[in-house]
C-alpha cells in the first residue's frame, strides 16, 4: 500500500491545542471492529461499552519535562529534546537547528535566576539526525524538574503552561521516561476507572517508553519500505501471568491506546500469548497485519499518513477507518493528542 492512501485532509481548527475544561469530558465514537458502524457517544459512557469479564490494558509510562533549553558560547537559544541515558551518563538528544550545533560545540544550561546549572557539551553526531550530547557532571531528575519544559507534541502551536504538567500526563503514570504521552489515557479519572472496575473489568499496567519517533513522518513511498523507531518495553510477571491467564480463558483484552497494543503484540507469538516481558519494539502494524492478542482498543484520532493510522486501520479496516473520519470530520470532533477518542469494539 501507499502511503498517500492514508492522506485525508483536516481542518486546522479541529487539531486540539488545548485539552478539554474538564479531564474525561470528551466525546466519543464507538466504532466495530467488523461491520464499520459507528456511533457518537461521550467518554463518560465507556464503562457501558465494556463486557463484564473483560480486560483492560493501560500504558503507565510518565512523561519527562525533556524539553530542555541551553544557551551557546556565541549566547544562541538552543533546544534540546533529550530522548535517552547512555551508560556512560550521556545523553541522546534531538537538537534544534542541528546542523549548527557541531560536535565539540558548548553549551550552558541557566537555571531561572541566570546561574549555570550545568556546563554540557556535543560529542558525537548519532546515525538517526540526534546528538550525543556530554555534561560536566551527572544530570537527573532535579535537572529536569527546574528546567524542562512538557515536550507538547509539534502540532500543538503554543508553548507549555503550568496546566500541560498535569494534563499532558495519564493519572496512572508512573515510570518517567517518555518524551510523548501515551495519550489515549488523558481521558480517564479516577471516577471512570472505578467505574470500570465496579462492572468486573480486571485494569492491569505495562511499560512502553514512548520515543520522539512517534512523531515521525512515513517518509517511503510504500508503506512496507518504512522503519519503524525502536521503543522499549516493560510487563512485570504478575501482569504477565495474569495477562495470559485471561486469554486462555476466552477475556476480550481492550487496549488503551497504541502503545500498550504495541506492547502486547510485540510480546505475543504465534500462539496467542505473551511470551516476551521485557524488549526493545520496532513492530510496524498496518492493513494485513493479524493481531495475536489484543481484540478491542481505545485510542485518540490520529494524524495524515501516520504509522497510527495505519495501525487502526489494520484493526478495524482502512475503509471504516476512514468512512469514520469523515463523520468525525464533519461533526467537528477534536483530533490528536488532546482530541476526542474512538473506541475501536470488537
Amino acid at each position: 500500500m501507499l502511503t498517500k492512501d492514508f492522506f485525508f485532509n483536516l481542518p486546522d481548527e479541529l487539531i486540539a491545542q488545548y485539552p478539554s475544561s474538564e479531564r474525561g469530558n470528551d466525546r466519543l465514537m464507538l466504532l466495530d471492529r467488523w461491520t464499520g458502524e459507528y456511533k457518537d457517544l461521550m467518554v463518560s459512557d465507556f464503562p457501558f461499552l465494556i463486557d463484564s469479564g473483560s480486560v483492560i490494558v493501560v500504558n503507565n509510562s510518565k512523561v519527562r519535562k525533556a524539553r530542555v533549553y541551553g544557551t551557546s558560547e556565541s549566547g544562541g537559544n538552543v533546544e534540546f529534546l533529550f530522548l535517552s541515558e547512555n551508560g556512560d551518563g550521556s545523553w541522546n538528544a534531538m537538537v534544534s537547528k542541528a546542523k549548527r550545533q557541531k560536535v565539540g560545540k558548548r553549551y550552558s544550561f541557566l537555571l531561572p535566576d541566570g546561574s549555570v546549572y550545568v556546563h554540557a557539551v556535543i560529542l558525537s553526531d548519532n546515525a538517526d539526525g540526534t546528538k550525543r550530547v556530554g555534561f560536566e557532571h551527572p544530570i537527573g531528575n532535579e535537572f529536569f524538574s527546574l528546567l524542562g519544559h512538557v515536550p507538547l507534541p509539534p502540532y500543538i502551536k503554543r508553548e507549555d503552561e503550568f496546566s500541560d504538567e498535569q494534563r499532558y500526563q495519564t493519572i496512572y503514570a508512573k515510570k518517567e521516561g517518555s518524551v510523548a504521552s501515551p495519550t489515549a489515557g488523558l481521558h480517564f479519572t479516577p471516577e471512570l476507572l472505578g467505574e470500570i472496575k465496579a462492572r468486573g473489568v480486571e485494569i492491569y499496567e505495562v511499560t512502553l517508553h514512548v520515543g520522539a519517533g512517534t512523531f515521525l513522518p512515513v517518509r517511503a513511498e510504500n508503506i512496507e519500505d518504512h522503519h519503524m523507531h525502536t521503543e522499549h518495553f516493560e510487563i512485570d510477571e504478575e501482569t504477565f501471568n495474569s495477562l495470559n491467564k485471561a486469554k486462555k480463558d476466552g477475556k476480550k483484552i481492550i487496549s488503551i491506546g497504541t502503545t500498550s497494543l504495541r506492547t502486547l503484540e510485540s510480546s505475543a507469538d504465534e500462539s496467542g500469548l505473551l511470551r516476551l516481558r521485557e524488549g526493545s519494539t520496532d513492530i510496524f502494524i498496518h492493513p494485513g497485519y493479524e493481531f495475536r492478542f489484543v481484540d478491542s482498543l481505545f485510542t485518540n484520532f490520529h494524524t495524515p499518513e501516520s504509522t497510527l493510522l495505519m495501525l487502526v486501520s489494520a484493526m478495524a479496516g482502512k475503509e471504516n477507518i476512514f468512512r469514520a473520519y469523515e463523520h468525525a470530520i464533519e461533526e467537528k470532533y477534536h483530533f490528536f493528542s488532546y482530541g476526542d477518542a474512538m473506541f475501536i469494539r470488537s
